[in-house]
C-alpha cells in the first residue's frame, strides 16, 4: 500500500523557520511531481509550492522567496523549507505525490504561526 506521511508541523513564532517533510513508501509508478498544499480555516486548499521528477519547482506568490522545495531522493521525501513565517501561512499542510498510477495525500500536519 502506498503511504505518504507528513512531519515537521507545529507552532512557530512569526519571523520564524520550519521544515516540513514528505516521505512516501509502497509502490509509486513515475512520480511526475510532489506538491505541498495548504488549507487554512474557511479557504480553500492551494498549492503553496511543487518539484517535478526533473526538478523544476514552482511557488505560489504569497509564498515565493520564504519558501524552499527541495527533494531527497534515496529518502524518498521532499521537503518545504519555510523561512519568514506570517501569521497567514497558518494551515494543514498536505502533501501531494502526483504519478502515473494516480495522486496519493497525506494526512496533513499542523502549521500554526503565533506569537
Amino acid at each position: 500500500q502506498v503511504q505518504v506521511v507528513e512531519s515537521g508541523g507545529g507552532l512557530v513564532q512569526p519571523g520564524g523557520p520550519l521544515r516540513l517533510s514528505c516521505a512516501a513508501s509502497g509502490s509509486i509508478f513515475s512520480i511526475y511531481a510532489v506538491g505541498w498544499y495548504r488549507q487554512a480555516p474557511g479557504k480553500q486548499r492551494e498549492l503553496v509550492a511543487s518539484i517535478t521528477s526533473d526538478d523544476k519547482t514552482h511557488y505560489a506568490d504569497s509564498v515565493k522567496g520564504r519558501f524552499t522545495i527541495s527533494r531527497d531522493n534515496a529518502a524518498n521525501t521532499v521537503y518545504l523549507q519555510m523561512s519568514a513565517l506570517k501569521l497567514a501561512d497558518t494551515a494543514v499542510y498536505y502533501c501531494n505525490v502526483n504519478s502515473l498510477s494516480g495522486d496519493y495525500w497525506g494526512q496533513g500536519t499542523q502549521v500554526t504561526v503565533s506569537s
